[in-house]
């Protein structure tokens, strides 16, 4: 996998899977929706620590800066 995520894109993934588990571990949001922003913050977090989003590929989005040579 070729990395796709750029460092900002990956911060606002961090910020928002930790906002996300926030109102579900305070019970803010529950049920059904709470289930589904754990499981989307997961996928958020997942995809900023190895920086790669498959739905970038599909959409054929790259956000990562060009490597120096």
């Amino acid at each position: 996998m070729k990395k796709n995520m750029g460092n900002a894109d990956r911060i606002i993934r961090v910020v928002l899977a930790v906002i996300f588990a926030a109102l579900y571990f305070s019970g803010t949001v529950t049920g059904t929706l709470g289930i589904v922003l754990v499981v989307l913050g997961a996928v958020f977090l997942l995809t900023s620590l190895i920086s790669f989003c498959p739905l970038y590929t599909l959409v054929g989005l790259n956000t990562c800066p060009k490597e120096q040579a």
